[in-house]
């Protein structure tokens, strides 16, 4: 068994697929339209092309739990995901230049080093380096 898929849930496919292609440098995998006006988007790390494909899931236009659970994330302030970076500093401030907001600067806990950010589709996402 292995992870093939990752969902995100994302308020705006459109504004999310912008944001996840064009700051963090994500790559389309799929692309397909969806009843209702939704499609099937998923990218990909083009370091790891044939690894997780994530999913911008329009969830929380039509889900009404799965709002209420995102919101209640952020409002916390608890990340939905993380993804790992080989530097936590070299990342935050390649981002920062794009006008990414970062609500936890890069910070040291342990065996690791770790920033989150709001990816303007109603997710805290958390960047992770091992040290």
């Amino acid at each position: 068994m292995k992870v093939t898929l990752i969902s995100i849930p994302v308020q705006d496919q459109q504004k999310a697929l912008q944001f996840y292609t064009e700051k963090l440098g994500f790559i389309i995998k799929k692309d397909a339209p969806l009843d209702g006006g939704n499609r099937w988007i998923t990218l990909v790390s083009p370091e790891w092309q044939d690894g997780p494909e994530l999913l911008l899931e329009p969830a929380p236009l039509h889900f009404e739990p799965s709002k209420i659970y995102q919101e209640a994330l952020m409002k916390a302030g608890i990340p939905y995901t993380q993804f790992d970076v080989d530097n936590v500093e070299a990342e935050y401030e390649r981002l920062i230049k794009l006008n990414v907001d970062f609500s936890v600067k890069p910070t040291e806990m342990g065996t690791l080093k770790f920033a989150v950010f709001n990816d303007t589709c109603g997710n805290n996402i958390q960047i992770v380096e091992n040290l």
